[in-house]
């Protein structure tokens, strides 16, 4: 009975361990048998859920990472321990994989992967398949024969392009059948758009198929951006116009050539040998990542479009901006054989990549890498005002790993000195919560312990009566100290941190006015942070703050003191009556104006005489 009982026992724990331990093995058993070839990999959960698709040049070395390095990124810790099984897919060549997986991600949208999406249906403009073709913008695709040319990123691009071209062309924009036999037959009549010029008739023939069609191809050149035939045909006619001493229509054609003419010059960009190209750039950051995408035609952008990408594990910039080429360049159908990036990643074989150096090429995708910084720009105000919540994180996230900061500094505090040849010593801490000044935290410090004009010693002990005083009452400290200064007063403030022992439990670090570099403790090296950066935006308006604060109380303190030493001078005059003087009389500009009565009512009759005759005599 025993033996059977410990048995069941042996049985139970054994099971158990292997239900433990059969995910792990299972795994271990797939990943062992993966190729080392290109492809296509696929994570699954225990209900045979897609979590991930990802690409690999060698899929069995791509996979085996996932599991043998601790990962950073929480996502990605989450994603592994979920994955229960593994299915791949082998393909040719890396940009193979690249395309399979983009098409996998939009076929089942997995949980983990990056999600290139977009509802805006785009507008084109569609040259129509008929006799005599129409020219419209549409944002419906219809599989007749017709021409589509696009898409375009906004309507206003389109309109404005079908203006210049209606400027130029006069074409017809009724919807009627203009075939041979109904135009002999006398089937329609001339409309207003003809009398008005803009139409020369097609439908009573008096305008033949063939120099419509003609109309057509040099239309097509020109929203293909190659405006020289086009030029070139005009110019031709308007001499042989003026030849022919036609010098009202040849004046006609001229405007024709100044309007097209303006506009290629508005519209070219750089070198117009620059054709068929398209540029892609790419700036991140720890949530989102936002590409950049240019078209160009004989030097002119026929196409720009920005799109803003959420980040789902840590992606690089690389993959990100892989997965955007071949993503834009098929919902935008390029055909273009070449393009610009700013670093190189694999793309489809046939393209020539180029990353430019200098020159023109440089020069548009310098264009490109700020379209996209304009774009997250935009971005970030609009978060601003419509989810404060996620901008606040944002900043203190990007704060965090500018300033390589253990955690996010939620709570910083300021300090700066104000004095004067060391007249009236003052100090100011300004404190910022989330980002944004918390004034009623705010504090003043007259300088105790100081004497002279000694910034070092001043730092030294506003720091040490501030932390004491928090430690004292058991207040939260805070994430971040800015100094006002470069290494000197940092030194400084580091002393009174290693006297309370809180030297490394709170991150602190000075900036110097002249290059706003950023001094950190035990680093002779300084930081520069872009000027544009937001978090060298929020540590300025700290110091600027700090600074702003601690002037007015020694701007106050000046004027006290430049005011008691002008009453105190008055014989029989001292600091209380003084004090009851500028209570009454709130200025010492009214204590001179007042008269001897209205004195005598604060201060007594001989005071009052002796104040009265001092700023009379």
């Amino acid at each position: 009975m025993i033996n059977q009982k410990h048995s069941n026992l042996t049985e139970h724990i054994y099971n158990t361990i292997v239900e433990n331990l059969m995910p792990q093995l299972s795994l271990k058993i797939q990943i062992s048998a993966l190729p080392n070839s290109p492809g296509v990999y696929q994570f699954y959960d225990a209900d045979d859920k897609i979590l991930y698709v990802g690409k690999a040049k060698n899929i069995k070395k791509r996979v085996s990472s996932y599991f043998n390095k601790n990962h950073e990124y929480g996502k990605t810790r989450i994603l592994v321990k979920k994955i229960r099984s593994i299915k791949h897919i082998v393909v040719t060549t890396e940009s193979d994989a690249l395309l399979l997986e983009n098409n996998l991600i939009k076929k089942y949208r997995p949980r983990y992967n990056v999600l290139l999406k977009d509802d805006k249906s785009y507008p084109w403009i569609c040259i129509k398949n008929e006799r005599f073709p129409r020219i419209f913008p549409t944002r419906k695709l219809i599989k007749d024969g017709s021409e589509y040319f696009g898409p375009y990123t906004s309507m206003y691009t389109v309109k404005t392009l079908l203006e210049l071209i209606r400027n130029i062309y006069p074409l017809r924009t009724c919807n009627y059948d203009l075939s041979k036999e109904k135009i002999e037959a006398g089937k329609y009549k001339l409309c207003l758009e003809y009398h008005l010029g803009n139409c020369l008739g097609p439908c009573e023939g008096l305008q033949s198929s063939e120099d419509y069609d003609k109309q057509v191809t040099e239309i097509r050149n020109i929203i293909k951006g190659n405006f020289k035939s086009s030029l070139q045909s005009f110019k031709d006619r308007m001499k042989l116009l003026a030849s022919e001493l036609h010098y009202e229509e040849a004046q006609q054609i001229k405007e024709k050539i100044d309007v097209l003419e303006n506009y290629q010059s508005k519209t070219t960009i750089v070198n117009p040998k620059i054709n068929n190209v398209d540029v892609f750039s790419i700036i991140a950051d720890d949530a989102f990542a936002y590409v950049n995408f240019l078209q160009l035609s004989h030097g002119s952008i026929i196409r720009s479009h920005t799109m803003e990408i959420k980040k789902k594990l840590d992606e690089k910039d690389e993959e990100l901006l892989q997965l955007a080429i071949f993503e834009l360049r098929q919902r935008f159908n390029s055909e273009s054989k070449e393009i610009y990036l700013p670093f190189k990643v694999v793309v489809e074989p046939h393209l020539k990549i180029t990353i430019p150096k200098l020159g023109d090429k440089r020069k548009i995708l310098d264009l490109s890498i700020r379209n996209a910084k304009y774009f997250r720009q935009e971005r970030f105000n609009q978060i601003k005002i419509i989810d404060p919540e996620r901008h606040t994180n944002r900043i203190m996230a990007q704060m965090q790993k500018d300033l390589r900061l253990q955690g996010e500094p939620r709570h910083i505090e300021c300090f700066d000195n104000s004095n004067i040849q060391g007249s009236n010593p003052v100090a100011a801490c300004v404190v910022f919560k989330n980002g944004k000044p918390a004034k009623k935290e705010y504090r003043h410090y007259n300088i105790k312990t100081v004497t002279g004009p000694d910034d070092f010693a001043s730092m030294e002990e506003v720091v040490f009566r501030r932390y004491k005083r928090l430690l004292n009452e058991e207040q939260p400290l805070p994430q971040l100290i800015v100094i006002d200064g470069g290494k000197g007063q940092l030194s400084s403030a580091l002393k009174s941190l290693d006297i309370l022992g809180l030297r490394g439990k709170i991150a602190i670090v000075g900036i110097a006015k002249r290059l706003e570099e950023i001094y950190f403790p035990e680093d002779p090296i300084p930081l520069y942070l872009d000027k544009k950066s937001e978090s060298l935006k929020i540590i300025q308006q700290l110091r600027n703050e700090a600074h702003r604060f601690g002037i007015t109380l020694h701007r106050n303190k000046r004027s006290k003191a430049a005011i008691n030493s002008v009453l105190e001078g008055i014989d029989g005059v001292g600091e209380k009556t003084a004090r009851d003087l500028l209570k009454k009389f709130k200025s010492v500009k009214r204590i001179k104006e007042a008269s001897v009565e209205n004195l005598t009512m604060v201060v007594g009759a001989a005071k009052a005489k002796k104040i009265f005759e001092t700023f009379h005599q």
